[in-house]
């Protein structure tokens, strides 16, 4: 691999010109690396990461004592309570030095300060939705950073989000405490006592807490944003983040430990400044390992500049009559019926787009949402010999106007307005009764033989 000239020009063009699926080698990594790099600094320097890092700063604040209550509450039922102090200062405090076992001690107070049993029926309902209200704007961060406008519903979030507060905990002191106990018995102490095994455990100890770091950020970038992420790419942006989050520590209490000058200029406040610094740059860290995870995911898409997707008319038009056409398809060939993930997949077309379309198409009761439990699958709202294409296409030309915002609104131009009236009559006259059956049945031959689609997700 050979660089070109080293100018800004060219090396611009090296790290942004090329499709990154068109790479392979060590020309890949090259620019993918650069290109993060390129990114993180971005974000640093004012991106919108930035400034939702910093709203979880606040959000974070007023809700981490609820929210260590009700996980608090559980981990009780399990024996771990006792263990969460020094977990919350070993994993997130450490960077804030011997100031920060001060800090942990201070929260966990506050903890055990807030009697559930003795809440009341009003008082746990807010609690619940306080803790509730922190994962919501985490998860808007997370779907910011997967281009995604669509939260959970209510239900969904009472369910998963609970279940990852207060499950997830316990997963994780269990994990901790077998792996402890698998490496006290009897065997492994045999095995230690044998080079290089001995060596080797006692590197294997040192290294797990960075191991469960990387692995829980690999969780959360699974868990948290409402798409489908894949393995892979929250495992590269969980072990990068991870890593980052580990050296920004090590960086963050080599810091404090060399400078007196923050004591004496905030005297009691300077704690505190600390963990509004260290929180922003754990908030920052875990978004940007969010977004490397949906540029390994969407690689096309890690462009020099954010892209934003915005339909054109024309592309409206015709998404929704492959999205109608594909549904009606596999409903009158009695196929199992696409799901949102599936239609992605196959119309190769971001996520938010197709959910976009997909809702337009659900609110003008051309489709029906049906929930079930491997996700949303779309079906006709109607018989598909009933649904018109005309009738298609002018619901979604006119999805999103309004009261506030519509034709009428406007002054109107009677040249204008004539032609516009020209426009829709010809559509009527070309499409006249033609149905969403007629153009499925468009695909057949003269001999009776069909070009089947493959199978939703195929």
């Amino acid at each position: 691999m050979r660089l070109p000239g080293m100018n800004f020009a060219s090396i611009t063009a090296f790290v942004w010109n090329d499709d990154l699926r068109r790479l392979t080698g060590v020309r890949r990594a090259v620019v993918f690396v650069l290109r993060v790099a390129h990114l993180l600094f971005r974000e640093l320097l004012g991106g919108e990461l930035n400034l939702r890092a910093m709203s979880l700063v606040y959000t974070t604040l007023l809700s981490i004592v609820p929210l260590l209550a009700v996980s608090f509450s559980v981990l009780k039922g399990f024996g771990f309570h006792a263990r969460l102090e020094t977990y919350l200062f070993g994993i997130m405090l450490e960077p804030l030095g011997p100031s920060g076992a001060d800090v942990a001690a201070t929260i966990m107070g506050f903890v055990d300060n807030v009697k559930v049993g003795m809440l009341g029926s009003l008082g746990f309902a807010l609690l619940i939705y306080t803790v509730v209200a922190l994962v919501q704007k985490i998860e808007a961060a997370f779907n910011f950073v997967w281009q995604i406008d669509r939260l959970r519903s209510m239900s969904q979030r009472f369910s998963n989000y609970l279940s990852v507060i207060t499950i997830g905990p316990a997963l994780l002191f269990s994990a901790v405490g077998i792996a402890a106990t698998m490496l006290n018995t009897g065997i492994a102490q045999q095995i230690a006592a044998v080079e290089p095994f001995g060596t080797l455990m006692l590197y294997a100890g040192e290294l797990l807490p960075y191991v469960l770091i990387c692995l829980a950020f690999t969780f959360i970038y699974i868990l948290i944003p409402n798409t489908r992420v894949q393995f892979r790419a929250a495992l590269v942006g969980g072990v990068l983040a991870g890593v980052l989050w580990k050296v920004t520590g090590w960086g963050f209490a080599a810091f404090i430990a060399s400078s007196a000058k923050y004591a004496a200029i905030y005297s009691g406040f300077a704690i505190l400044i600390l963990l509004l610094i260290w929180m922003y740059l754990s908030w920052l860290i875990l978004l940007v390992g969010s977004q490397i995870a949906y540029f390994v995911q969407n690689p096309k898409y890690m462009t020099l500049h954010r892209v934003e997707f915005v339909l054109s008319n024309r592309l409206r038009e015709q998404l929704s009559l492959q999205i109608m056409y594909l549904v009606g398809y596999n409903h009158m060939h009695n196929r199992d019926p696409w799901q949102l993930d599936q239609l992605i997949e196959y119309l190769d077309m971001p996520d938010e787009p197709v959910s976009r379309m997909l809702n337009i198409l659900v609110k003008e009761k051309f489709l029906v949402e049906n929930i079930e439990e491997s996700g949303t699958a779309y079906l006709p709202m109607h018989d598909v010999d009933s649904i018109r294409l005309v009738d298609i296409l002018t619901a979604v030309r006119n999805a999103g106007e309004s009261r506030f915002l519509s034709i009428e609104q406007l002054t109107p131009v009677t040249a204008v307005g004539k032609l516009m009236a020209e426009i829709n009559a010809s559509n009527e006259t070309l499409l006249g009764a033609r149905t969403l059956k007629d153009l499925i049945l468009s695909m057949e031959h003269e001999d009776g033989s069909v070009d089947l689609l493959p199978a939703a997700g195929g």
